[in-house]
C-alpha cells in the first residue's frame, strides 16, 4: 500500500463510474429476474433469481450457469438494486446482510478501491500491490475537506479526526486493528505521513518537497515530523517480522501519541507498546522468520563490526531456525542501512548503537549454549563453553560465574542458601528465559529512546492525536493466552466503539429533543468481559489464573477444573462438549464460539526468570547491559507478552511472580530472588490488565475512529479475494455489527433550512408564501410527502431520517427536476423557433417589398417626369416644411424623453416606497417569528418544567423504593430478632439438657455411695468375680454384636419408617390422582356436554346461515330476473334514445342549412351595404375634387374666359366628333343599360329572394320554436329517462354489489369454515397429540419417579434385609407390569386385545416362575437393577437431549425474533414503498389526466385549425373568383384605354391646334395612367395576396397534416407510455402486494410456529383448567369481535353506499358539462358561420363596388346615368336602413346569445368547481376507504393472529367432539378397562398395604423385642459396670493390703532369718501369733501378684483361700 510512481490516474483507484453503477439494463435485469443470494461454499454467496416457492424452500436458478437449486427460505438473502453497487458507505444499503457486505466490498476491491466507509468504521482490504493514491497531490486533494465531500480514504479519517481535535479541542484517537497482513502498519505509516505534511512547523514547511522516506543524509538533529517518520524503521527492524501471512509483520502492538499546539502544528511524539512477541526471538514455525535486526545485522554489518560482534553464518545459530529466509522484493543489506541512517537522524550516538547491536548479538550466542545429561543422574552439564565465552564477552560477564549462576543456582530453603544442580530441561529454559528477556529489555528502552529524541519540551503540546496499531481478533483452531488476552483487548475496544457510537447517536437525539429509549449497546458485551477481568464473586479466567499462581500444586488441570466450576454456569462460558476435545474451554466472544487450550499458562502467568543470571548482568562490566538490567536487583519486574511500557528509570514497585515461589512448591526452580515490597507479587495478567485499564482510559477520554483492515488471500496476491476468509474477519471486526447498531436509529439527518431549500420542489403548494419558521415548513412538508412516521423524526434544529428515505426523496427530486428541464428546454426551444420563424417572416417581406420598390424604380428612371420631379421636389417649400416638422419632431422626442425620465423617476421613487414597505413587513414577520420564538422557548421551559415533574415522580418512586427497602430491613430486623429468640430457646433446651445432665450425674454420685456400700459384699462375691471376669470378655464381644446390631436395627427401622411413609404418600398421591381422573372425567365430560351445546348451537347457526344463503339465493334470482327486465326496459329506452338522437339529428341539419341560407342572405346583404357604401364614398370623392377642381382652377379662370371663344369654336368641332362618337357612347351606353338592367334583375331577384327568405325565415323561425319546444321536451325527457337510467343503474350496481357481496360473504364463509375445518382438524390433531405426549410424559415421570425410588428403596432394603425379597420382587413385577401395560396402551391400534392378554398371562406365568426360583428372581433383580439404571441413565441423556432441544428451540426462538425484528423494518419499508407507490399512482392519474386534458386541448387545436382552414378555402375561393373578375374589368380597361388613346391621337392628328391642348390631353392622358397604374398596383396586391392565400392554404394543409400525424403519433406514444407505465406500475403493485403478502404469510408462519411451540410447552406443563377458561375468554372475545366485524362491516357499506352516491352524482355532472359543451361548441360554431356569412357579404359588396367603381370611371358623358344611379342608391339606403335594423335586432339576438354562453360558462365554471369538489370527496372517500380498508385488514390480522389459536382450538374441540360422538364406545371401553387396572392396581396396592402393614408388625414385634433385649443388656451393662467399679475398689483395697503384706513379710523375712540363725545357733521359736501374723503377710503377699493377670488371679485367689484356711484352721 506504498506510494506508486508510475503514471497511472489516481482518480481510478478512489471515485466510482457511476455510468457504470446507474446502468438501466442492470435495473431490469434485477427487477425481472428477481435476484437473491443463496450461499455457496466456492463464492461464499452467488447471484440466483427465484424460479418457485414449494413451502420453506425455494427453487432458484443460479445466474452464472442456469443451474437450478433448492435452497431452504432461511438462507436465502436479499439483494440491493444496482443503484447500491459500490456504494460508498455500507449503512446505506437498503438490504443489509452479510452477502451484500461482502458483494459491495468484493466489486469495490476488484475496481481498485480498496477503503469502503461502514458507518463509523473505514474498512480496508490490503490491495497487494502499489496503488498511487498516498502522494502530495492526493494529501492536498483530501486537504481541509469534510468526510463526505470526498471518496473513502485513510486520509480523510486523518483529516476528519485533525480537524475534529482544532475545531473541538479534544483529544482524538485512529484505532487500526485487523489480522496480521491486513495493513495495519502501512495504514498507520500513511496517517503519520498524512499528519507530518499537515500539522508540520514553519521551520520543516521549508523543505517539505523531500520525500519522507527518503533515506538522504541529514544532520544529526532532524526536523521533528522526519524524526516522527523514521521512528517506523527501527521499530520495524526490532519489532516486524516475516510470518505466513505477511512479509512485514508487526509482532508488537504500539499507540503512537503525536501532541499538537493551539495553533496545530506538531510539538512532540510518545509511543507505547504491547504485546511483544518474544517467544519470536528464540523460536519460528516453517517458512517464518525472526525479527528483522538479525538479518539485517547478518547480512549488513562489516568485516569489522563482524569481528566485534562475533558474528557468524546464518546456519550457525540455533534461535534461527529456518536459517536466511529471503524477502521478496527487498535486501536485509539495503535495510540495514536504512535503519543505522535512520537511528542517525533519531540523534543516536554510536555508543549506543554498538551496544544495542551486541545485544543483538547476544541473543543469538544465547542459542548457541549446548547442555548435555550426564550418564548417572540428571543433572546438566555443559560440555564445551565457546559459546557462552561468546555471550559474556558480549555481555560483560565472567564464564564460570555464568555456567556456575546456570547449572548449580543459588535458591533460598527456610534462611540458608543452597546450591540445587538443574536438568538439562531446567537449564535450556532458563537460558531460553534469559534471551527473551534481554530481547525485550532491549526493545523497551529502545522505545523510551525513542520517545526521548520525540519529546519536545519548548512547546507545550495542546491536544494529541493517537494511532493505536494492535492485533485484531483472530480465532485458531487452537487458542492459548496470548489470544486470550488479544481477543480480551479486541472486546474492550468493541465495547468502546459500541458505546462511542450510540453515545454520541442518542447525545444527538437528546439534544434535539426526540423522543428515544435509550440503548447502550456496550453493555452487550459486558458479560463476556467480566467472565475474563471480574475479581470475585465469581472470579473471571484471569483472577483465577492468579489465583492458582499462588498455589504450590497447582498445575493447568486443577486451573481449568476451578475455572469450570466457579464459571461453568455462564451465559458466555461452554464446557468442552465431548471428552475427546482438545480444547479445554469455550468462550462466546462478539465475534463467535472460541476454543482456548490451557496449556503451560500458569507458567507464562509467572514467566520465571533466573536470578542469579539476572544479578549478574546487573552487575556487568557494559553499562549498558548493567542499564538494562538495573531493575532486577530491587524486584525483578519484567514486561511479559503483554506489559505496559513504563518509563525505564522510574523505580519498579511491583514484581512477576520469581523461581523461590516455583523452588517452594515443586522443587523444579532456577533461584531465589529478593524480597519484594509487602511480599505481593505481580503477574503478567494482572500487568496487562493493568496497562489495558490505562489505554482504554485514554481512549475513553478521545474521540475514536476505528480502521478495520482486512486481508484479503493468505497467498499475498493482488486482486484476489477469498469469501469466507474476508466474511470471518468482518464478523471479527465487528464490521456488522457497527452496521446493524447504525441502523437501529436515525443515521441520515438534514438540517431544516437544507431540507426546505431542497425538498420544497417535491411539495410546491404546501408552504404559503412569505415568512415561516424552519420547523414548520418542515412538519408541512413532511405531511405533503406523507411519510411514514416511523420514518424520520423531527428535532429542534434537525430532522433526522432512517435509512433509505432521503435516497428515496433524492429519487423523487430527481425525477421532479428532470420533468421541470425538460419542459423548460421545450418552452425554450418553442420560443426560439417561434422567433426565428417571425423573423423569416419578416425577412421573406421585407423582400418583397424590396423587390417591389426595385421594380418600380427600374419603371421609373427612364420617365422625364420622374427626373423633373427629383430634380424639383429639393427646391419646394415642402422639404423644409419637412425639415422644421423633423425639429418639431425632435423637441417633442426630446420632451417625451423627458417626460420618461420623470416618469421612470416617478416609478423609482413609487418602487422605493413599495421596497420600504416590504422591509416593514418583512421586519413585521421577524418581529412575529421572533414572538413565536419566545413561544417556543415558552414551550421548552414548559417541557423542561414537565421533565422536571417527570424526574421529581421519579425520585419519588425512587424514595418509595428506599422506604420499601426500609421495610424489608425492618422485616428483616424483625426475622433476625425471631432469630435470636429461637436461639435463645435453643439455648434454654442446651441449659435444660445440662440441668438434666447434672441430675444424671447426682444420680451417678448416689450410686457410688450405694457401690461403696455394697463394697462390703465384695468378699462374699469374689467367688462370682472370676466367672464374671469370665463372661465379661463373652459379654463384650455380644455387646459388640448387639450394637452392630442396634445400629442395624435402627437403620432397618429408620428405612421401615422411610418405606411406610413412601407407601402413604403413594396412597396418597393415588388417591389424588383417582380423584384427580374423576375431576377430570366430569370436567370433560361437563366440556363435552358444553361442546355437545355449542355444536347444536353451530349447527343451528349453520342452518340459519344456509337458510339466509338459500333466501338471499331466492332474492338473487328475483334481482337478476329484475335486472334483465331492467336491461330490456334500458334496452328499449336506449332504441327510443336513438330514434330521438336521429330526428334532433335530421333537426339540425336542417337548421344548419336554413341557417346557411340565412347567411347567404345576410351576406347578400352586407354587399348591398357595402355597394350604397362605396357609392357614397365616390359621390364624396366626387364632390371633393369637384371642389378642389374649382380651387385650383380659380387662377386659369382668365385663361377660360380667353379661350372660351377658342373653346366654343373647339365646341362644334368636338360637337361633330361628339356625334361621331355618339354612336360609340350610344354602344356603351347600351352595354351599360344591358348591365345595369342584369344588375336591377339581379337586385329584384335579390329583393324577391330575400322576401322569401324573410318568408322562409319566419316559418324557420316558427319551425324553430317548434323545434326547440320539441327539443327541450325531449331534453327533459332524456333528463327523466337518464333519472331513471341512472336510478335503475344504481339499482343495478346495488343489486350487483349486493350480489357480489352476497357471494363474497359465501366465499369468505365458505373460506372461513373451510379454514376453521382444517384449523379444528389440525388443533384436535394437535391437541390429541399434545394429550397424549402429555398424559404419556406424566405416566413416564410418575413411573420413572416410583421406579427410581423403588430402585433406591430395593437396592437398600437387598443390602440390609433379606426377608422382603418376595414383596420388593412382587412390587418390580408388578411395576415391570404397569411399563408392559404402558406399551400395550402404546400399541392398542396396532395389536389387538387376545395378544395382549395373551402376552400378559405368558408374563404372569413368567413371573410366578421366577418368583418360585429364588435365585433366579435375585439375577433378575440384579438385571431389572441394571436396565433401570441404563433407564435412568437413558432418561438423563433424554432430559440433556430436551434441554438442548430447548436450547435449540431457544435459539431459533431468538432467530425468529430477529428475522421478525428484520421483518418488522423490511414491512416498514415495503410500507413506504407501497405508499410511495400510491403516490406514484397519483402522479400518474393526474399525468394521466392532464394527458386526457392536452388531448383534448390537441383535439380542440384541430377544430380550429380545421375551421380556419375551412374559412381560409372559402377566402381563397372568394378571392380566387374577385381576381377574375378584376381580370376582366382589367381587360375591358385596358380595350376602353386603347380605344380612347386611339381617339386621342386621331385628335392630335385631326386638329391643327391640339398642342394648345397638350396640358390637359397630358392631364387626361396622366388621370389615365394613374388609374391604369392603380389598378395594375391593385391587381399585382390582389395576385400576392391570393398567392399568399394559396401559399398559406398550402402550408396549413401541409401542417394540418404534419399536426394530424404528430397529434396521433403523440397520442399514440402517450398512450403507449401510459399503458406501459400502468403497466409497470400494476407490475409493481402486484409485486409489493406478492411481497407483502409473502412478509404476511411468513409473519403468520413465525407466528403460528411461536404460538405452536407456546402452546406445546404449555400443553407439556398441563394446564387444561388455563385453557378451558381461555377459550371461555376467547369466545366471549370472538362475539365482541365479530360485533365488532360487523359494525366495521356495516360502516365499510355505508361508506361504499356514499361512494356509489358521489359516483353518480359525479357522473351526472360530467354528463351536464358534457351536454353544455356541446351546447357552447354548437354556439362556437353558429358564431363563426354568421361571421363567415357577415365576410362573405362584405366580399359581394367590395365586388359590387369594386365593379361600380369601374363602371364609374367613364367621362361627364355617364352623369346622368350617376343621376338614376344615385335614385337607385337612395332607394337601396333605404333597403340598407332596413337592413342595418335587422342587423340590430340580430345583433341584440347575438348579445343574448353571448350572455347565454356568459351565464352557461358561468354555470360550468361552477359545475366544474362542484365536479372538482366532488371528485376531492371522492378521492377523500377513498382515502378513507383505504384507510379503513388497512385498519379492517390490521383488525382482521391482529384477530387473527391474537384469537385464531383460541378459534382453532374451539373448531378443533367440535370436530373432536364429533369425533367422539362415534367414537364413544371405544372410549368407555377405554375408560372400563382404565377403571379395571386402576381397581386391579389398587388390590395391588391394598395387598402392598397388607404386607407392609404386616411388615411393619413384624418389624414393631422385633423392635419392641429388641428394644426388651436393649434394655436388658443395658441393665446388665449397668450392673457388669457396677461389679466392675466394685471389683477396683477391691483391687485398690487388696493394692493396699499388699501393700502392708509386703512389709509384714519383709519383717516376718527378717524374724525368719534371725530365727534360722537362731536355730543354727540354737535359739527359742517365736510364739503363734507372730506366725500367725507371718502368715497373714503371706496372704497378702500372694494377693499383691493378682494384679499380674488375669489367669494367676484365679490359681493365686484359690492359694489365697488355702492359705486362709490353713491359717485359720
Amino acid at each position: 500500500m506504498s506510494q506508486r510512481s508510475g503514471q497511472e490516474d489516481p482518480e481510478r483507484y478512489l471515485f466510482v463510474d457511476r455510468a457504470v453503477v446507474y446502468n438501466p439494463a442492470t435495473q431490469a435485469d434485477w427487477t425481472a429476474k428477481k435476484l437473491v443470494w443463496i450461499p455457496s461454499e466456492r463464492h461464499g454467496f452467488e447471484t440466483a433469481s427465484i424460479r418457485e416457492e414449494r413451502g420453506d424452500e425455494v427453487v432458484v436458478e443460479l445466474a452464472e450457469n442456469g443451474k437450478k437449486a433448492v435452497v431452504n427460505k432461511d438462507d436465502i438473502q436479499k439483494m440491493n438494486p444496482p443503484k447500491f453497487s459500490k456504494v460508498e458507505d455500507m449503512a446505506e444499503l437498503t438490504c443489509l446482510n452479510e452477502a451484500s457486505v461482502l458483494h459491495n466490498l468484493k466489486d469495490r476491491y476488484y475496481s481498485g478501491l480498496i477503503y469502503t466507509y461502514s458507518g463509523l468504521f473505514c474498512v480496508v482490504i490490503n490491495p497487494y500491490k502499489n496503488l498511487p493514491i498516498y502522494s502530495e497531490n492526493i494529501i492536498d486533494m483530501y486537504r481541509g475537506k469534510k468526510r463526505h465531500e470526498m471518496p473513502p480514504h485513510i486520509y480523510a479519517i486523518s483529516e476528519s479526526a485533525y480537524r475534529c481535535m482544532l475545531q473541538d479541542r479534544e483529544d482524538q484517537s485512529i484505532l487500526c486493528t485487523g489480522e496480521s497482513g491486513a495493513g495495519k502498519t502501512e495504514n498507520t505509516k500513511k496517517v503519520i505521513q498524512y499528519l507530518a505534511h499537515v500539522a508540520s512547523s514553519h521551520k520543516g514547511r521549508k523543505d517539505h518537497n523531500v520525500p519522507p522516506e527518503s533515506p538522504k543524509p541529514v544532520k544529526p538533529q532532524g526536523e521533528l515530523e522526519r524524526q516522527l517518520l523514521q521512528a517506523n524503521p527501527i521499530l520495524e527492524s526490532f519489532g516486524n517480522a516475516k510470518t505466513v501471512k505477511n512479509d512485514n509483520s508487526s509482532r508488537f502492538g504500539k499507540f503512537i501519541r503525536i501532541n499538537f499546539d493551539v495553533t496545530g502544528y506538531i510539538v512532540g511524539a510518545n509511543i507505547e507498546t504491547y504485546l511483544l512477541e518474544k517467544s519470536r526471538a528464540i523460536r519460528q514455525a516453517k517458512d517464518e522468520r525472526t525479527f528483522h535486526i538479525f538479518y539485517q545485522l547478518l547480512a549488513g554489518a562489516g568485516e569489522h563490526l563482524k569481528s566485534d560482534l562475533l558474528l557468524e553464518g546464518f546456519n550457525s545459530y540455533r534461535f534461527l531456525s529456518n536459517g536466511n529466509i529471503p524477502i521478496p522484493g527487498q535486501q536485509d543489506k539495503d535495510n540495514f542501512q536504512e535503519t543505522m541512517e535512520a537511528m542517525h537522524i533519531m540523534s543516536f550516538s554510536h555508543e549506543e548503537i554498538l551496544a544495542m547491536l551486541k545485544v543483538v548479538s547476544s541473543v543469538l550466542q544465547f542459542g548457541n549454549i549446548i547442555f548435555k545429561k550426564e550418564r548417572n543422574t540428571d543433572q546438566a552439564s555443559m560440555p564445551e563453553n565457546t559459546a557462552a565465552q561468546k555471550l559474556c564477552h558480549l555481555l560483560g560477564m565472567n564464564v564460570m560465574e555464568f555456567t556456575r549462576a546456570i547449572l548449580s543456582p543459588r535458591i533460598k530453603v527456610g534462611r540458608d542458601y543452597v546450591q540445587k544442580a538443574q536438568t538439562k530441561e531446567q537449564a535450556d529454559f532458563a537460558v531460553e528465559a534469559l534471551a527473551k528477556a534481554t530481547y525485550e529489555r532491549l526493545f523497551r528502552w529502545l522505545v523510551h529512546r525513542i520517545n526521548k529524541a520525540l519529546d519536545r519540551t519548548k512547546r507545550q503540546g495542546a491536544s494529541f492525536i493517537g494511532i493505536l496499531d494492535i492485533a485484531g481478533f483472530e480465532i485458531f483452531q487452537l487458542n492459548s493466552f496470548e489470544q486470550l488476552c488479544i481477543n480480551y483487548t479486541n472486546e474492550k475496544l468493541q465495547q468502546l466503539f459500541n458505546h462511542t457510537m450510540f453515545i454520541l447517536e442518542q447525545e444527538e437525539y437528546q439534544r434535539e429533543g426526540i423522543e428515544w429509549s435509550f440503548i447502550d449497546f456496550g453493555l452487550d458485551l459486558q458479560p463476556c468481559i467480566d467472565l475474563i477481568e471480574r475479581p470475585a464473586n465469581p472470579p473471571g479466567v484471569l483472577a483465577l489464573l492468579d489465583e492458582e499462581c499462588w498455589f504450590p500444586k497447582a498445575t493447568d488441570k486443577t486451573f481449568v477444573d476451578k475455572l469450570i466450576q466457579e464459571q461453568g454456569t455462564h451465559t458466555k462460558f461452554q464446557k468442552p462438549r465431548q471428552l475427546k476435545d482438545k480444547a479445554d474451554f469455550c468462550i462466546i466472544h462478539y465475534a463467535g464460539r472460541v476454543d482456548y487450550k490451557a496449556d503451560e499458562w500458569l507458567m507464562k502467568n509467572m514467566d520465571p526468570l533466573n536470578d542469579n543470571v539476572a544479578t549478574l548482568l546487573h552487575q556487568s562490566t557494559d553499562k549498558f547491559v548493567a542499564e538494562l538490567w538495573k531493575d532486577e536487583i530491587q524486584t525483578i519486574q519484567r514486561a511479559s507478552f503483554y506489559d505496559n511500557v513504563t518509563s525505564l528509570d522510574e523505580p519498579a514497585v511491583d514484581r512477576i511472580v520469581g523461581l523461590d515461589q516455583v523452588a517452594g512448591m515443586n522443587e523444579t526452580a532456577f533461584g531465589a530472588t529478593y524480597k519484594t515490597k509487602k511480599g505481593m507479587f505481580r503477574t503478567v495478567g494482572q500487568l496487562y490488565k493493568e496497562s489495558l485499564t490505562k489505554l482504554m482510559a485514554t481512549l475513553r477520554n478521545t474521540n475514536p475512529n476505528f480502521v478495520r483492515c482486512i486481508i484479503p488471500n493468505h497467498e499475498k496476491r493482488a486482486g484476489k479475494l477469498e469469501p469466507h476468509l474476508v466474511l470471518d474477519q468482518l464478523r471479527c471486526n465487528g464490521v456488522l455489527e457497527g452496521i446493524r447498531i447504525c441502523r437501529q436509529g436515525f443515521p441520515n439527518r438534514i438540517v431544516f433550512q437544507e431540507f426546505r431549500q431542497r425538498y420544497e420542489i417535491l411539495t410546491p403548494n404546501a408552504i404559503p408564501k412569505g415568512f415561516m419558521d424552519g420547523k414548520q415548513a418542515c412538519e408541512r412538508m413532511i405531511r405533503a410527502l406523507e411519510l411514514d412516521p416511523n420514518l424520520f423524526r423531527i428535532g429542534q434544529s434537525k430532522i433526522f431520517f432512517r435509512t433509505g428515505v432521503l435516497a428515496q426523496l433524492e429519487e423523487e427530486r430527481d425525477l421532479k427536476i428532470t420533468d421541470i428541464i425538460i419542459y423548460f428546454q421545450s418552452v425554450c426551444r418553442g420560443y426560439l423557433a417561434r422567433k426565428a420563424f417571425a423573423k423569416k417572416q419578416q425577412q421573406l417581406s421585407a423582400l418583397k417589398v424590396l423587390q417591389r420598390n426595385c421594380a418600380a424604380y427600374l419603371k421609373l428612371r427612364h420617365w422625364q417626369w420622374w427626373r423633373l420631379f427629383t430634380k424639383v421636389k429639393p427646391l419646394l417649400q415642402v422639404t423644409r416644411q419637412e425639415e422644421e416638422m423633423q425639429a418639431k419632431d425632435e423637441e417633442l422626442v426630446k420632451v417625451k424623453e423627458r417626460q420618461l425620465k420623470v416618469e421612470n423617476e416617478l416609478v423609482e421613487m413609487e418602487r422605493k416606497h413599495q421596497q420600504l414597505l416590504e422591509e416593514k413587513n418583512i421586519l413585521a414577520e421577524q418581529l412575529q417569528a421572533e414572538t413565536e420564538l419566545f413561544a417556543e422557548a415558552e414551550e421548552m421551559r414548559a417541557r423542561l418544567a414537565a421533565k422536571k415533574q417527570e424526574l421529581e415522580e421519579i425520585l419519588h418512586d425512587l424514595e418509595s423504593r428506599v422506604e420499601e427497602e426500609e421495610e424489608r430491613n425492618q422485616s428483616m430486623q424483625n426475622e433476625k430478632k425471631k432469630m435470636q429468640s429461637h436461639i435463645q430457646d435453643l439455648e434454654e433446651q442446651l441449659d435444660e439438657e445440662e440441668a438434666a445432665r447434672q441430675k444424671l450425674q447426682l444420680e451417678k454420685v448416689t450410686a457410688e455411695a450405694k457401690i461403696k456400700k455394697m463394697e462390703e459384699d465384695i468378699l462374699l462375691l469374689e467367688d462370682q468375680n472370676s466367672k464374671f471376669l469370665k463372661e465379661k470378655k463373652l459379654l463384650d464381644d455380644r455387646i459388640g454384636e448387639m450394637t452392630s446390631q442396634l445400629t442395624e436395627e435402627e437403620e432397618k427401622a429408620k428405612n421401615l419408617g422411610k418405606v411406610k411413609n413412601k407407601q402413604e404418600m403413594m396412597m396418597v398421591d393415588l388417591e389424588e390422582r383417582l380423584k384427580k381422573e374423576e375431576k377430570t372425567r366430569q370436567e370433560l365430560e361437563k366440556a363435552k356436554r358444553k361442546l355437545d351445546a355449542e355444536t347444536t348451537d353451530l349447527q343451528d347457526q349453520i342452518a340459519e346461515l344456509q337458510a339466509q344463503i338459500d333466501e338471499l339465493k331466492i332474492q338473487l334470482a328475483k334481482k337478476e330476473e329484475e335486472l334483465q327486465a331492467a336491461l330490456a326496459r334500458s334496452d328499449e329506452e336506449a332504441v327510443q334514445k336513438n330514434n330521438a338522437l336521429k330526428q334532433v339529428r335530421e333537426l339540425q341539419a336542417q337548421l344548419s342549412e336554413l341557417q346557411e341560407d340565412l347567411e347567404s342572405e345576410k351576406v347578400s346583404r352586407s354587399k348591398a351595404e357595402k355597394l350604397k357604401r362605396d357609392l357614397s364614398e365616390e359621390l364624396e370623392a366626387l364632390k371633393t375634387e369637384l371642389e378642389d377642381t374649382l380651387d385650383t382652377t380659380a387662377a386659369q379662370q382668365e385663361l377660360r374666359t380667353k379661350r372660351e371663344q377658342e373653346v366654343a369654336e373647339l365646341k362644334k368641332a368636338i360637337d361633330e366628333e361628339t356625334k361621331n362618337h355618339e354612336a360609340q357612347i350610344q354602344d356603351m351606353r347600351q352595354r351599360h343599360g344591358t348591365a345595369l338592367e342584369e344588375l336591377s334583375e339581379q337586385l329584384d331577384q335579390a329583393k324577391r329572394f330575400k322576401a322569401n327568405l324573410e318568408k322562409n325565415k319566419q316559418s324557420l323561425e316558427s319551425d324553430n320554436r317548434e323545434l326547440s319546444s320539441e327539443v327541450k321536451g325531449l331534453q327533459q325527457a332524456k333528463t327523466e329517462s337518464e333519472h331513471k337510467r341512472k336510478k335503475l343503474e344504481a339499482q343495478l350496481q346495488e343489486f350487483m354489489a349486493r350480489a357480489t357481496e352476497g357471494e363474497r360473504a359465501k366465499g369468505e364463509l365458505a373460506e372461513r369454515s373451510h379454514k376453521l375445518q382444517t384449523e379444528l382438524d389440525n388443533v384436535s390433531a394437535l391437541l390429541e397429540e399434545a394429550e397424549k405426549k402429555g398424559i404419556k410424559l406424566t405416566k413416564d415421570a410418575g413411573s420413572l419417579d416410583s421406579q427410581l425410588q423403588d430402585t433406591q428403596e430395593l437396592l437398600q432394603e437387598e443390602t440390609r434385609q433379606k426377608l422382603n425379597l418376595s414383596s420388593r420382587i412382587r412390587q418390580l413385577e408388578e411395576e415391570k407390569n404397569t411399563l408392559l401395560e404402558q406399551q400395550e396402551e402404546d400399541e392398542e391400534a396396532r395389536r389387538n386385545l387376545e395378544k395382549q392378554l395373551q402376552t400378559v398371562q405368558s408374563q404372569l406365568f413368567e413371573t410366578k416362575k421366577k418368583l418360585e426360583d429364588d435365585v433366579g428372581a435375585m439375577d433378575s433383580l440384579e438385571e431389572t437393577k441394571r436396565k433401570l439404571q441404563k433407564d435412568v441413565e437413558l432418561t438423563s441423556q433424554r432430559l440433556e437431549e430436551k434441554a438442548m432441544a430447548m436450547d435449540k428451540m431457544e435459539k431459533t426462538k431468538n432467530r425468529l425474533q430477529q428475522e421478525l425484528d428484520d421483518l418488522m423494518v423490511d414491512l416498514d419499508h415495503q410500507r413506504q414503498i407501497v405508499s410511495n407507490l400510491e403516490k406514484k399512482q397519483k402522479k400518474f392519474d393526474q399525468m394521466l389526466a392532464e394527458e386526457k386534458t392536452i388531448s383534448a386541448r390537441y383535439a380542440e387545436e384541430r377544430d380550429r385549425a380545421e375551421a380556419e382552414a375551412r374559412e381560409k378555402e372559402t377566402k381563397a375561393l372568394s378571392m380566387a373568383r374577385a381576381l377574375e373578375e378584376a381580370l376582366e374589368a382589367k381587360e375591358e380597361l385596358e380595350r376602353f384605354n386603347k380605344q380612347l388613346r386611339t381617339e386621342m391621337e386621331d385628335l392630335m392628328s385631326s386638329k391643327d391646334d391640339v398642342g394648345k391642348n397638350v396640358h390637359e390631353l397630358e392631364k387626361s392622358k396622366r388621370t389615365l395612367e394613374q388609374q391604369v397604374d392603380e389598378m395594375r398596383t391593385q391587381l399585382e396586391e390582389l395576385e400576392d395576396e391570393l398567392q399568399a392565400t394559396e401559399d398559406a392554404k398550402l402550408r396549413l394543409e401541409v401542417n394540418m397534416q404534419a399536426m394530424k400525424a404528430q397529434f396521433d403519433r403523440d397520442l399514440q406514444a402517450r398512450d403507449e407510455q401510459g399503458e406501459e407505465k400502468k403497466r409497470a406500475l400494476v407490475k409493481q403493485v402486484r409485486e409489493m402486494e406478492a411481497e407483502l403478502e409473502d412478509e404476511r404469510k411468513q409473519r403468520a408462519m413465525a407466528i403460528a410456529a411461536k404460538k405452536k411451540l407456546e402452546m406445546d410447552l404449555s400443553d407439556l406443563e398441563g394446564q387444561m383448567e388455563a385453557a378451558n377458561k381461555g377459550r371461555d375468554e376467547a369466545i366471549k372475545q370472538l362475539r365482541k369481535l365479530q360485533a365488532q366485524m360487523k359494525d366495521y362491516q356495516r360502516e365499510l357499506e355505508e361508506a361504499r353506499a356514499s361512494r356509489d352516491e358521489i359516483f353518480t352524482q359525479s357522473k351526472e355532472n360530467e354528463k351536464k358539462l358534457k351536454g353544455l359543451e356541446a351546447e357552447i361548441l354548437q354556439l362556437q360554431e353558429d358564431h363563426a358561420a354568421s361571421e363567415r356569412a357577415r365576410r362573405h357579404a362584405e366580399q359581394e359588396r367590395d365586388e359590387l363596388a369594386d365593379e361600380i367603381s369601374s363602371s364609374a370611371s367613364g367621362k361627364s358623358s355617364l352623369l346622368d346615368e350617376k343621376r338614376r344611379l344615385e335614385a337607385r342608391i337612395s332607394q337601396l339606403e333605404e333597403e340598407l336602413e332596413e337592413e342595418q335594423s335587422n342587423m340590430e335586432l340580430l345583433n341584440d339576438r347575438f348579445r343574448k346569445t353571448t350572455m347565454q354562453v356568459d351565464t352557461l360558462n358561468t354555470e360550468l365554471t361552477g359545475e366544474r368547481s362542484a365536479a372538482q369538489k366532488s371528485e376531492n370527496a371522492r378521492q377523500q372517500m377513498e382515502r378513507q376507504n383505504k384507510e379503513l380498508k388497512a385498519k379492517l385488514g390490521e383488525l382482521e390480522g391482529a384477530v387473527k393472529s391474537k384469537f385464531k389459536a383460541s378459534i382453532a382450538a374451539l373448531e378443533a374441540k367440535i370436530l373432536q367432539l364429533e369425533e367422539q360422538l362415534e367414537q364413544e364406545a371405544k372410549e368407555r371401553g377405554a375408560a372400563n378397562k382404565i377403571v379395571r387396572r386402576t381397581e386391579k392396581k389398587l388390590k395391588e396396592v391394598v395387598m402392598q398395604v397388607e404386607d407392609e402393614r404386616r411388615h411393619a408388625d413384624q418389624y414393631k414385634e422385633q423392635l419392641e423385642k429388641a428394644n426388651s433385649r436393649m434394655k436388658q443388656l443395658k441393665r446388665q451393662l449397668e450392673e457388669a459396670e457396677e461389679e466392675a467399679t466394685r471389683a477396683n475398689a477391691s483391687r485398690r483395697k487388696l493394692q493396699r493390703e499388699l501393700d502392708d503384706a509386703t512389709e509384714a513379710s519383709e519383717g516376718l523375712t527378717r524374724e525368719v532369718n534371725s530365727l534360722k540363725n537362731r536355730l543354727r545357733r540354737g535359739g527359742p521359736v517365736s510364739s503363734f501369733s507372730s506366725s500367725s501374723r507371718s502368715g497373714r503377710r503371706n496372704l497378702n503377699l500372694d494377693g499383691a501378684s493378682v494384679d499380674l493377670s488375669d489367669d494367676d488371679a484365679d490359681s493365686r485367689a484359690s492359694d489365697l483361700n488355702d492359705t486362709q484356711a490353713s491359717n485359720v484352721e
